[in-house]
């Protein structure tokens, strides 16, 4: 039986169960990860206001938010990939992350939720900074920067920052004003600060205003 409007009342009702069940897993899931992997739940039924819940909030994204391209991207095509896992990511203020999204379908075929995990990687850099010292062979100066005739790309201006950072057993955002005015004096000294953007770029990365960043610079 349908109502007036063409929905099919028993549909909407086992979608919503559907997508209610699929909150349980995003709730378990952040909560098991906190401060390292935020879980999003996107409601496609409504994508203007997809977000139906979010645990460890890393991206400042709120209940309520608009569905992403790649939820676009399901709502429009039933045949796009169920999964789509490993894929590289960025939080708004910089940091590296890697994602993976799951469509849920309804017993119709259509698409009616996604569950997005977006981990961060930037938290993993110590550890991997202390992996690559464990097994490097032959590094005479291990903390002179290479040379470089070009313009320095916001990928090194990131790796310089975050191992910066790792070095000190923590994250850019995590160091003390000192470090992190140490840090600002020794990037600009290696040329980092004639990229284009390079001050937005280290003031998002440390968590302060570019102006913090200039006055650091002096």
């Amino acid at each position: 039986m349908f109502m007036e409007d063409g929905l099919d009342p028993e549909g909407c009702e086992a979608d919503e169960h559907l997508i209610r069940e699929t909150e349980k897993i995003a709730v378990a899931l952040g909560r098991m990860f906190p401060g390292l992997c935020e879980v999003v739940l996107h409601d496609l039924r409504d994508p203007e206001h997809a977000i139906r819940a979010i645990e460890n909030n890393l991206s400042g994204r709120e209940v309520g938010d608009s569905a992403t391209e790649l939820g676009l991207l399901r709502i429009a095509d039933p045949r796009y990939p169920g999964v789509v896992q490993n894929y590289p990511n960025r939080f708004p203020d910089g940091r590296p992350a890697k994602s993976t999204s799951i469509g849920i379908k309804n017993r119709a075929g259509d698409y009616v939720a996604a569950l997005c995990l977006n981990l961060d990687v930037s938290v993993l850099s110590p550890v991997a900074l202390t992996l690559d010292r464990l097994v490097a062979t032959g590094t005479e100066h291990p903390d002179e920067p290479p040379e470089s005739l070009g313009e320095r790309t916001a990928r090194e201006l990131r790796t310089a920052v975050e191992t910066h950072a790792a070095r000190r057993g923590g994250t850019p955002r995590t160091l003390s004003r000192d470090a992190k005015r140490e840090l600002v004096r020794s990037l600009h000294r290696d040329g980092y600060f004639a990229s284009r953007d390079a001050a937005r770029t280290i003031a998002d990365l440390l968590g302060v205003s570019r102006a913090t960043v200039y006055n650091y610079a002096r």
